[in-house]
């Protein structure tokens, strides 16, 4: 078989098959190649139209029908399967091809895997893809990791097939190694908060305010036009808008109330403890759909005493939106910002220059979390490369200085009416805990002193310190000397 391909794509499941049909829409040559090969007659026969597409029923002849540097995308399940293709094309590849993984896998997977194919001399790129089948095929917000080298050659392939915003491609190059996919696993984290930011928001509107499903993805409609303004805000309007046509109820009636996840949430949170990264709202809005399929615990729970019961005015619903509103978007910047700090701690405990800004700058399109504000975010560190935070910045802490009243009285109403808001109290617990000058943390170093001989620093000179608090007169030695 004649080497004819730019690009070959092996796993051809509705995100791979998507991908390859993208490729070839944007005239690359694309070789395709499935375990089951009735799966790639399939795509030709179906999408042979799209494109100039070189069907491989054997791994010899998908290898074969590459252009040096061989670029390999593969697209199959996470863990055992991912390392099972790699380690039969490894061997067909020579030294400066390229195996790119497009699929969610874990970073330290993606960083073994680079140095293991390293030292054969063939390029690992684990690259991160965001935007779902829809996104596959129509342009996706692409976060490749791997080597400068491996960018260099592969790069304006990839940039091509993804999503623009202003003419910009939703595409750039992470990091080395492992940091595309740790960007993308920090996108899915976000992602989880944002959901169940929006999930609490529309609970708050149906139980308080007293809207019906229609009606709120009205309000949502209208929050779409302004500064909330993202795919999931959208989408979100149009699934409560949906009526089930089997029953004629609201669709979000019928539909069971234990949401499901695929880990990359789980991935952020455990690999957030690990950095010492205080992604709470992440962290909460993951536990939340831990706790929604715990069906016997719920159970167990169910019937115990709750808040208050109390109907609102029209008046009193319409200014209440306006407050969910408020405690929305406050609480959507500080999980977003939890987020952007977490890129930053990973970076440095694992040696990656991420650019923070171009981060926002390639999930503006195609990915799952564009937003409008997301130009604001690349804007701020564009301005200053080295923020902290975003609050560190005139306009959003601004406006959540405007924030302040609403959002702490929508926590408050949660709270008198027993409706959990655990993403929303999470987020403006976070911004308190941040924005407070005296913490009890200092008690806290005093009880580990007392139990476990932990030490402590003090305010008023340097050093490390410890009480001996079983003595008479309780005498305070300097540790550090």
């Amino acid at each position: 078989m004649a080497a004819s391909a730019q690009i070959g794509v092996t796993g051809l499941a509705v995100m791979g098959r998507n991908l390859a049909r993208n490729f070839a829409r944007n005239g690359y040559t694309v070789a395709v190649h499935n375990r089951t090969p009735a799966r790639t007659r399939a795509l030709v026969e179906e999408f042979g139209h799209e494109g100039a597409f070189v069907p491989a029923e054997s791994l010899q002849d998908f290898v074969a029908a590459l252009e040096r540097p061989r670029r390999l995308l593969i697209m199959v399940k996470a863990g055992g399967p991912t390392d099972e293709v790699i380690g039969e094309f490894a061997p067909l590849l020579e030294a400066g091809d390229m195996i790119i993984d497009g699929g969610n896998a874990h970073f330290l997977d993606t960083r073994r895997r680079e140095q293991g194919l390293r030292e054969l001399g063939i390029h690992f790129v684990g690259s991160g893809v965001s935007g779902g089948e829809e996104g596959a095929l129509h342009g996706p917000s692409i976060m490749p990791g791997g080597s400068a080298e491996s960018y260099a050659v592969l790069g304006p392939m990839l940039e091509k097939i993804s999503a623009h915003v202003d003419g910009d491609p939703c595409c750039t190059h992470i990091g080395t190694d492992g940091a595309g996919h740790f960007v993308k696993m920090v996108h899915n984290g976000i992602e989880y908060a944002d959901m169940q930011l929006i999930a609490e928001a529309y609970q708050l509107l149906r139980e308080v305010g007293g809207y019906a499903p229609a009606e709120i993805a009205e309000i949502f409609r209208r929050w779409n036009k302004g500064r909330l303004s993202s795919y999931l805000i959208e989408i979100t309007a149009e699934v409560l808008a949906h009526t089930d046509a089997d029953t004629g109820k609201p669709f979000v009636d019928i539909v069971q109330d234990a949401a499901e996840q695929k880990g990359t949430g789980r991935w952020t949170v455990q690999t957030a403890l690990d950095l010492g990264s205080p992604v709470t709202a992440i962290a909460q809005a993951t536990f939340a759909r831990v706790a929604s399929s715990r069906a016997q615990l719920r159970a167990a729970y169910r019937g115990l005493p709750g808040g208050t019961d109390q109907e609102l005015r029209r008046h009193e619903a319409e200014r209440f939106t306006e407050q969910v509103e408020q405690a929305l978007y406050a609480s959507k910047v500080i999980a977003y910002d939890q987020g952007w700090t977490m890129i930053r701690d990973g970076a440095a405990e694992y040696g990656w220059d991420i650019d923070l800004g171009a981060v926002a700058r390639i999930w503006r399109g195609g990915c799952i979390i564009r937003a409008a504000f997301l130009d604001r975010i690349r804007a701020a560190h564009a301005a200053d490369p080295g923020l902290a935070s975003l609050l560190a910045e005139d306009t959003f802490a601004a406006e959540l200085a405007d924030a302040q009243v609403p959002w702490r009285e929508v926590v408050a109403v949660a709270a008198h009416r027993g409706i959990p808001v655990p993403a929303f109290s999470a987020s403006l617990a976070f911004y308190d805990t941040l924005r407070s000058a005296h913490l009890p943390a200092a008690l806290i170093q005093g009880l580990r002193d007392f139990f476990g001989a932990h030490t402590y620093h003090r305010t008023d000179r340097p050093g490390s310190y410890h009480t001996h608090w079983a003595e008479p007169g309780r005498p305070e030695t300097r540790t550090d000397q």
